[in-house]
């Protein structure tokens, strides 16, 4: 019996002692799930990302290529007139270049009047400037424009088109074959990718930014000059965003049966470039409404750091050359962007420099880097170069050096 009850006994103590280790355990749950939410309530809120009912959308910051948002960017897609993206680009190079002008007359070839689809309606023997051309492109989306301005830069469409895709390929553009400089075609062998345009599109205001000189304009008369006497054209922007977007600059639109309603929208606020491509939009109205939701949640998420790096750096030692030191120069400035809400107040710079370097060297070769780290974390770095080539001293020139010193010291 006393073991019984010893054995009731000692039952009951080991129920009370689970009770309260339970209890315990609540207790403590809810000690840490209050401090989570007091934790949270402390951190930045995160945004939730857009809705884009498009099948395919992009949106990167153009000063560092990073995605703020991205959806099938890698679906391949008809791009219909944002083609004419990497139609300016190239023309741009060759302005660059120095191999055509923007004075440079062109005349309309039979092949360029022949386009259909968006015009500014070029006739046969037409002439007009190269800049007057790029107007019509940017613009209006001529199509026409686009084949007259490609034929006088390369010398025809198709020696044109190669250029197109040569300079894609070197961007990096795995996925895009152009087959046309207008996007008129609806060949499956003319494609490209959201991620592919805001490759080009980057590209283009990053290197070119007298783009938007020519994408901001909302209308624009020219003048066509044929045998029947001059007249007068309208050239209308088919970018609504210029009216509806306040920070729009460009770029360009696309539409075709085949690849829908087509995008590449680029806006400028706080000293950020952005760039929202959108493809394959239902309804010519959703491209440029889906385009102005992804803009404004990127510019409500994204904070840049810059360093403009204009600040003077030490001289390197050198060795083996007839002077002592060479200059060394920031290859770039900083941008960096976040998107997580950090404190970028905290970022630190780090120089990294050799002690000494041995002669020769070049300008333009690596000397050191700028690190740059928040919270121990590298954020990305910036190379340091040699200014100025540095030879490698031989024995006259040791000579030549220790006679004017003794000159000197005479």
């Amino acid at each position: 019996m006393t073991g019984y009850f010893m054995g009731k006994h000692k039952y009951r103590e080991n129920t009370e002692r689970g009770k309260r280790k339970c209890r315990l355990f609540a207790d403590c749950i809810s000690l840490l799930l209050v401090g989570v939410i007091f934790a949270e309530s402390f951190l930045p809120a995160r945004a939730a990302g857009p809705e884009i009912t498009a099948p395919s959308a992009i949106m990167i910051e153009a000063s560092t290529g990073q995605i703020i948002y991205e959806k099938n960017a890698d679906e391949k897609r008809s791009p219909a007139s944002i083609t004419k993206i990497m139609t300016l680009l190239v023309i741009f190079d060759y302005l660059e270049n120095g191999k055509v002008k923007l004075e440079d007359e062109v005349r309309t070839s039979a092949h360029a009047q022949s386009m259909g689809g968006s015009q500014v309606f070029l006739e046969e023997g037409e002439i007009q400037t190269l800049d007057t051309l790029i107007k019509c492109i940017a613009v209006a989306s001529g199509n026409d424009a686009a084949v007259a301005a490609a034929e006088y830069v390369a010398g025809g469409e198709e020696e044109f088109v190669y250029l197109m895709n040569q300079r894609a390929a070197g961007l990096g553009m795995e996925n895009t074959h152009f087959e046309d400089c207008c996007g008129l075609t609806d060949s499956d062998g003319h494609y490209t990718t959201a991620r592919d345009v805001a490759i080009m599109s980057r590209e283009l205001i990053t290197k070119y930014p007298k783009i938007f000189d020519y994408t901001g304009i909302w209308m624009e008369d020219i003048t066509h000059t044929t045998n029947r006497g001059s007249e007068t054209f309208t050239l209308s922007s088919t970018n609504k965003l210029l009216k509806s977007y306040e920070w729009a600059t460009g770029l360009k639109t696309g539409s075709t049966s085949k690849a829908k309603f087509c995008l590449s929208a680029t806006a400028r606020k706080d000293n950020m470039d952005l760039i929202a491509v959108v493809m394959g939009a239902e309804e010519g109205k959703i491209r440029f409404a889906e385009a102005i939701t992804l803009l404004s949640y990127g510019y409500s998420v994204s904070h840049i750091y810059e360093d403009k790096n204009e600040d003077v750096l030490p001289n390197v030692p050198i060795k083996g050359a007839i002077v002592e030191e060479v200059k060394v120069a920031y290859q770039t400035p900083f941008r960096y962007l976040d998107t997580t809400g950090q404190n970028l107040d905290g970022v630190e710079k780090i120089i990294s420099l050799p002690e000494q370097v041995q002669a020769p060297v070049k300008a333009g070769d690596v000397a050191g880097e700028a690190i740059y780290l928040l919270a121990g974390n590298k954020l990305g770095s910036v190379p340091i170069l040699f200014e100025e080539d540095t030879p490698e001293a031989v024995y006259r020139d040791f000579v030549k050096k220790a006679f004017l010193e003794f000159l000197l010291s005479a």
